[in-house]
């Protein structure tokens, strides 16, 4: 027991290891400091994840019982992606194109964006990829007890399953659902993969080493037993030799993981050039030292031994426990990297495609405008992740763990290949349609699970003995692992022969005999033509949504920061100011593949669409589909192109009139309000100076009081005068800035005692320790716009309890500071005319002011190089004021 207990110490050392390899590379990601985990060297390494306990333990277990018949799972990938890389380079722009997150979401992309198509791989997804989760729990848990040296309870045996299942839940939701990221890119994960991928190889590769020149002798040794071994008998069965190579194959392009290192985690299809030579070499690498292990294990262990441990056993019968303990790390590193990988993937696809629909369904509209869809995201893929490790569990619990790892691996491989036909029909071929897929789909699942995974679990689970000899209801024909009679065929191939014809078979004749929608013709020409059409707007037509709506639901997806920057850019690149660009299809299409990245295509597709009033197809996409003569499509787009024009210019001639219109009012009411505001103070100081001037039987108490009014009202005279030539000056250039050194905490201080909050019952939050930012700037000229925005947020929020929340952070290099009230903000009509001069929003004068602050703070903010802007969808007035380049530089 005391090694077992150094053992278990030195695996919660390496665990430790990982967290901190994953927690430095997502903080370098988040720094902006992670080209180098973008590396082609790192993407190979990620795709090793393919090589799991299967491969390391298992392997050896399976050379020693099939002989060389271990190749298979070596050769398949390695011909994938030898001998098909421009295949894989067309998926990997196919997701970068579409923002998919998963293999669930292409296909269902792919098939005009269907959510019960993504319901049904993801389905198949989840079943397929349980049993080769228990196989990872399976292979750490025989390993423990070889070094434990004796057998252990079946209760310690399922214990110590379920401890490994419940940490490796922790790990995978600390990093694999700390954010949202459009890109579905897990920086931190990925790099611990990839320490994962070198600790394995070294592991396999010193145990070699140890077994060839440290028991065996020598390379001539070795050979020597080998060529009287069984394994070397060549004993290849055609058939099955076939199908291996087809399911190791298939696995590479449909297992969730594989999908998530080679597509979504993908940062440049140019890494596939290195990754097509250097993956197969680590196989290579991987697989050299199989058989010598096989054949000395079974020269050295004792008969009955478990081959599946001959990796780990070997080291410990000889007293190499340092070695031993190596290649049990090296086994660990093969099962958590898989687990880890394939709970994200599975998680994402479960959240994107089953919980998220039926949230937004139950929810409504609502759920658009009110409260966070991004935390409801993430709390069900931290749950989905744990329901798949318990999933995981559960079948190993209820199957025994006694099955061989290679076969329960076989059993995982055929099940997620039968999204292969969807997959790859949906890539190449344009006549392929969502009823055909979802046909193949369901049709090949059904015939997997009945001939082979519900065997797989023994008799009196799911089939009694005599079901799997006589069939069910005594129909022969129906036996499970003898379907339609035809029996002597080994039990794998005959369920991937049945399954995967009868899947072909329905994807092709459902898509012939149905007609695919608009959409899912668009969607075939855009995938099928990639490299033609990855760029080409979508299908959205030109519909009644208003841009703040649809910033509403983006910030509850994307979050504030990045919904308001891709809002932004998007109104600069038409030429207007300020977050509401103008709605067009290519916008529309691009805030889709942005949300897709978070909630998956489906859902961003639905949610867009409700906003959108379910916009249809336009004419001239399904023209681009039809394949109409170049002439016809030539002329629509140069009369879409002059009509969209014409609406722009449109659209901008009567903004801007109206904004004139609004100008002219305000100057009009300023005029009025500036005579009122200059009469009243002059009225009074004239008439109670000629008061003061007659003399009389005044008393003395009544003549300070004439003269205080006489004081208060010149103040107010002077500070109108002074707004307006500060305004003057500022705008004419003339201004002369005090640049000093400070922190925006003591600006903001400054502000808050000059606006009188202390006094004031409006509550203030503020940042706290995110203040503490040095400044070189104008301070006085900053604090007179902080002093201008909190003043203004006192007189005008309407709220009951008036809040104003004001937040700094750095966003791309810029100081960014947001003074955002919880009252009813200011009406869309003013929002364009707030910043000019006169500008006061609706009649009330109880404020008082001649409509001057706003437009002084714009001037001010230009002057800093910096910017004011009004933020709209933020619940009250909200205002940020940018600060470029506001940071003190040490040379200064």
């Amino acid at each position: 027991m005391g090694m077992l207990n150094v053992l278990v110490a030195v695996s919660l050392a390496y665990v430790l290891f990982l967290f901190v390899v994953a927690f430095l590379a997502d903080h370098a990601a988040a720094r902006g400091h992670a080209k180098w985990l973008q590396s082609p060297l790192i993407y190979t390494l990620s795709l090793s994840i393919y090589c799991t306990a299967w491969t390391f333990y298992g392997a050896v277990g399976y050379a020693a019982r099939s002989g060389l018949e271990y190749l298979t799972i070596y050769l398949g990938p390695s011909i994938v992606m030898i001998g098909w890389w421009w295949g894989l380079r067309k998926l990997v722009r196919i997701g970068r194109s579409q923002r998919v997150t998963s293999i669930a979401d292409l296909i269902s992309s792919r098939f005009g964006k269907s959510n019960s198509l993504a319901v049904v791989v993801t389905v198949i997804a989840v079943v397929g990829t349980t049993p080769y989760i228990a196989l990872q729990l399976q292979s750490v848990t025989l390993a423990l007890e070889a070094f434990a040296g004796e057998a252990r309870t079946s209760a310690g045996h399922n214990a110590t399953a379920l401890w490994l299942a419940a940490g490796l839940a922790l790990f995978t939701v600390l990093f694999g659902t700390r954010n949202l990221d459009a890109n579905e890119r897990h920086d931190g994960v990925v790099m611990a993969i990839a320490v994962e991928a070198v600790v394995k190889l070294l592991a396999l590769v010193a145990v070699g080493l140890f077994v060839v020149w440290g028991i065996a002798g020598g390379v001539g040794p070795v050979m020597e037993m080998i060529s009287q071994s069984e394994i070397a008998v060549w004993q290849v069965s055609s058939g099955r030799w076939a199908g291996l190579m087809f399911l190791s194959a298939a696995a590479l392009l449909t297992l969730p993981r594989m999908f998530q290192v080679l597509v979504v985690e993908n940062e440049d299809e140019r890494h596939l050039a290195t990754a097509s030579w250097a993956f197969p070499a680590y196989l290579m690498a991987m697989s050299l030292f199989v058989v010598p292990i096989a054949v000395v294990g079974l020269e050295l262990m004792p008969a009955g031994a478990n081959p599946d441990l001959f990796v780990l056993t070997l080291p410990l019968s000889q007293g190499q426990d340092a070695l031993a303990m190596l290649s049990f790390l090296g086994g660990f590193s093969s099962a958590t990297s898989m687990v880890i990988v394939a709970a994200i993937a599975l998680s994402t696809m479960v959240s994107n495609h089953i919980v998220m629909p039926i949230w937004l369904s139950s929810q409504g509209a609502s759920a658009m405008v009110a409260g966070d869809v991004r935390h409801v995201v993430l709390l069900s893929r931290r749950l989905s992740i744990m329901g798949v490790l318990a999933l995981g569990y559960f079948y190993f619990h209820a199957t025994g763990g006694g099955e061989a790892l290679a076969a329960i691996g076989l059993i995982s491989f055929a099940g997620v290949a039968q999204t292969l036909p969807a997959l790859l029909g949906g890539i190449f071929w344009r006549g392929a349609t969502r009823v055909g897929a979802l046909a193949g789909l369901v049709t090949g699942f059904v015939i997997w699970g009945y001939t082979m995974f519900m065997p797989s679990f023994g008799p009196d689970v799911f089939f009694t003995q005599d079901v799997l000899d006589h069939g069910p209801l005594g129909l022969v024909w129906l036996r499970p692992q003898a379907l339609f009679g035809i029996s002597g065929l080994d039990p794998m191939i005959h369920a991937l022969v049945w399954s995967m014809s009868l899947n072909a078979l329905f994807f092709v004749v459902a898509s012939l005999v149905s007609f695919p929608t608009p959409l899912e013709r668009l969607q075939g020409a855009q995938f099928v033509n990639v490299f033609d059409h990855s760029a080409r707007p979508g299908v959205w037509s030109r519909g009644a949504a208003e841009a703040e709506d649809l910033l509403v639901m983006a910030q509850r997806i994307l979050g504030p920061a990045d919904a308001q920057a891709l809002f932004r850019s998007e109104a600069a690149s038409q030429g207007i100011t300020g977050y509401l660009p103008q709605i067009s299809p290519e916008f529309l299409q691009r805030l889709e593949r942005e949300m897709a990245g978070s909630v998956g295509a489906a859902t961003a597709h639905a949610m867009i669409g409700q906003i959108m009033g379910r916009a249809s197809v336009t004419v001239e996409d399904l023209m681009a589909v039809a394949d109409e003569t170049a002439q016809i499509m030539e002329y629509s787009n140069q009369l879409e192109a002059k009509s969209a024009e014409l609406v722009h210019t449109t659209r901008q001639l009567r903004a801007a009139n109206e904004k004139l219109t609004q100008i002219s009012h305000q100057k009009d009411a300023f005029l009025s309000q500036i005579s009122h505001e200059l009469r009243t103070p002059m009225t009074s100081i004239r008439a109670f100076s000629e008061i003061l001037r007659d003399g009389g039987t005044l008393e003395l108490k009544a003549q300070e009081k004439y003269a205080g009014i006489i004081h208060d009202e010149a103040i107010r005279l002077t500070r109108l005068l002074d707004d307006l030539l500060d305004l003057s000056v500022l705008e004419n250039g003339q201004v002369s800035l005090n640049m000093r050194g400070g922190t925006i905490a003591s600006v903001l201080d400054q502000a808050m005692a000059a606006a009188g909050a202390e006094n004031n019952p409006m509550r203030i939050r503020r940042s706290g320790a995110r203040e503490d930012v040095r400044l070189f700037s104008d301070l006085d000229r900053l604090a007179q716009v902080f002093i201008n925005l909190i003043s203004n947020a006192q007189k005008y929020c309407d709220a009951k309890s008036p809040v104003l929340t004001i937040s700094v952070r750095e966003v791309e290099g810029q100081l960014v500071v947001d003074f955002t009230d919880n009252g009813s903000g200011i009406p869309k009509a003013s929002q364009e005319v707030i910043f000019e001069k006169f500008s006061r929003v609706g009649s009330d004068q109880a404020a008082g002011g001649a409509g001057l602050g706003l437009a002084i703070c714009r001037e001010i903010m230009l002057r800093l190089g910096g910017q004011i802007a009004y933020l709209p969808g933020q619940g009250g007035a909200s205002f940020r004021v940018t600060l470029p380049d506001a940071l003190e530089m040490a040379a200064q």
